[in-house]
């Protein structure tokens, strides 16, 4: 049985192999010369990939966190329509999906503005401090602020929907249906 499975396959292969050598290009002098390719490039200035929307932050007015971006929904025509977001739980376990309009978000470039006491943001980059030569008591505080430019991250910083964390969750939960 095994002889005549690799027995057909040999003579299969045999059978292609002569009909790709059987085919011989041919030579024409009257053809034009081939166009040389332009090369053309689109700029997206200004534009957002969907791909890196996935788990932008969603604030409420009181710059609470309420949840993050899971999926965007279009229509047939490719228009986004719905924005599900996820909120509450943890790594992804209790979740809670719910279905939001998607005109009814806010998208912010800049980073969230925190009004709070020092220290108690966990997003907020500590100042440096510097000796400038042994126990002098001179001491030099910088403060380095590295800025992206909206355009360059191709996503908004944060989105903004004008609801609780809490009335996000008493919302039904959004399934997928098959």
């Amino acid at each position: 049985m095994l002889m005549k499975s690799i027995a057909a396959g040999l003579a299969g292969t045999a059978l292609l192999a002569t009909v790709a050598f059987a085919q011989n290009p041919t030579a024409t002098t009257d053809k034009a010369p081939a166009a040389v390719a332009t090369t053309t490039t689109t700029s997206a200035s200004g534009q957002w990939r969907t791909s890196k929307m996935d788990g932008v932050k969603v604030y409420n007015e009181a710059n609470e966190n309420i949840g993050s971006i899971n999926d965007l929904l279009m229509d047939k025509s490719g228009a986004i329509k719905i924005a599900v977001i996820g909120v509450g739980g943890f790594l992804g376990m209790g979740e809670h999906l719910v279905a939001v309009p998607y005109d009814k978000l806010k998208f912010v470039n800049e980073a969230v503005a925190y009004t709070g006491a020092a220290g108690a943001n966990p997003n907020a980059k500590p100042a440096t401090t510097t000796t400038t030569g042994a126990a002098t008591g001179t001491e030099k505080t910088t403060t380095t602020t590295t800025t992206t430019t909206a355009s360059s991250k191709w996503y908004p910083d944060h989105a903004v929907f004008n609801a609780t964390k809490d009335e996000l969750k008493n919302m039904p939960e959004f399934k997928y249906s098959e």
